[in-house]
C-alpha cells in the first residue's frame, strides 16, 4: 500500500538481512566491444574509443565490491593491429584482477596471442576456447570468430569440447562466454553478421545441462536478453558506442553515443547468477533515502 512507504525505517532488519547474505562466491565484470584503435586514430573517422575504455576501467575500480575477474567478450581492437593491442594493454593495465580475453570479428587470434603472452589460456594455435574458475562459477569461453569475416560460427570441435566441459563441471554453476549472440536480435544488419553456424547445436547442448546459468555475449552493442536452451543468453552494451535500436529488417547500419555500460554478474546464495547493468560515468549521489530512521519527507 502507498501509505506503507512512510512507516519508520527499521535499519536493524536490513543489517540482519545483510548478515544473512554473505558476499557472492563469484563476482565478475563483463566488458565487450571497446574497439580500441592506435593512439590518435579515430574509429569510423570520428570516435576516440580509448577514453571510454579508460572510464570503464575507472568505474570498475569504484565498484563497492571488488570483482574477482573481468571478462572481455570480443572486438577488443578495431582492426586487429599490433598497435591497437598495445594500446588496449595499456588501457586495461590498472585492473588488478585477472582479465580473460576473447576474440571478436574485429580481432585476430594471432594478434591477441602475440600482444598478451602472459595469458596462457589463449593457447598457441587454432580457435581460442578455454575453461577457468571465477570463484564458484566455471567460465567456458567459446571462439565464434571466423578469420577475415564479420559473421560468427561454432564448429563441431568446439561444441564437443563444450559438451565435455559441461559434463565435467556438473553440480557447479557454469557461464558460457562468446562474442556473437546465438540468437536473432531483430536488428537486421547485425543479424546478417550474427552466429550463422552452430547455434542450433549449441542450444541442444545447453538444454541438456541445467547448470548453465548464463550465456554472455557482445557484438551487438546493446543490452539484450533472450531465453535460449532453458537458460538466458544476454548481450552487454559497449563501453563506447552503441548500435542504433531500429528493428526494421532493412534498418541502416549505424551507431549512436547512447550511455555506455558494462555488466556485473554475481552468484547468489542459491547458486544462481544475478546480472546487473552498470552505467559508466560519474553521477550525482549516492544520497540516503532515510534520516534518523525515517523516510525523508
Amino acid at each position: 500500500m502507498v501509505g506503507d512507504t512512510h512507516k519508520d525505517f527499521d535499519s536493524s532488519a536490513v543489517h540482519a538481512l545483510a548478515g544473512a547474505n554473505p558476499a557472492p562466491s563469484a563476482l565478475f565484470v563483463q566488458i565487450t566491444d571497446p574497439h580500441i584503435r592506435e593512439p590518435g586514430r579515430l574509429a569510423y573517422g570520428r570516435l576516440d574509443t580509448a577514453p571510454y575504455l579508460r572510464a570503464a576501467v575507472a568505474a570498475i575500480g569504484r565498484l563497492p565490491q571488488v570483482p574477482q575477474a573481468v571478462v572481455m567478450t570480443g572486438d577488443l581492437s578495431d582492426f586487429g593491429r599490433a598497435e591497437e593491442y598495445a594500446h588496449l594493454a595499456s588501457l586495461i593495465a590498472p585492473l588488478t584482477m585477472p582479465v580473460y580475453l576473447l576474440p571478436g570479428n574485429h580481432d585476430t587470434r594471432e594478434g591477441l596471442r602475440t600482444a598478451f603472452p602472459g595469458h596462457a589460456y589463449l593457447g598457441t594455435q587454432g580457435s581460442i576456447h578455454y575453461a577457468v574458475d571465477i570463484g564458484g562459477v566455471r567460465l567456458l569461453a567459446l571462439d565464434t570468430s571466423v578469420p577475415g569475416k564479420s559473421h560468427g560460427e561454432l564448429d563441431g570441435a568446439q561444441l564437443r569440447w563444450l559438451d565435455g566441459e559441461l559434463v565435467r563441471c556438473v553440480g557447479r554453476p557454469a557461464v558460457i562466454a562468446m562474442h556473437h549472440p546465438p540468437f536473432g536480435t531483430l536488428i537486421g544488419h547485425m543479424d546478417k553478421i550474427g552466429l550463422l553456424a552452430g547455434a542450433t547445436e549449441l542450444e541442444r547442448i545447453v538444454a541438456r545441462h541445467g547448470h548453465v546459468e548464463r550465456i554472455i555475449c557482445g557484438h551487438v552493442h546493446r543490452a539484450i536478453e533472450r531465453r535460449f536452451g532453458g537458460t538466458i543468453a544476454s548481450v552487454s552494451p559497449s563501453p563506447a558506442h552503441q548500435v542504433c535500436l531500429d528493428l526494421r529488417p532493412d534498418a541502416a547500419s549505424a551507431w549512436i553515443l547512447e550511455p555506455p555500460a558494462f555488466r556485473v554478474h554475481a552468484l547468489d546464495p542459491d547458486g544462481h547468477l544475478v546480472s546487473h547493468l552498470a552505467p559508466i560515468g560519474r553521477f550525482d549521489g549516492p544520497h540516503p533515502f532515510h534520516e534518523n530512521g525515517k523516510l525523508i519527507d
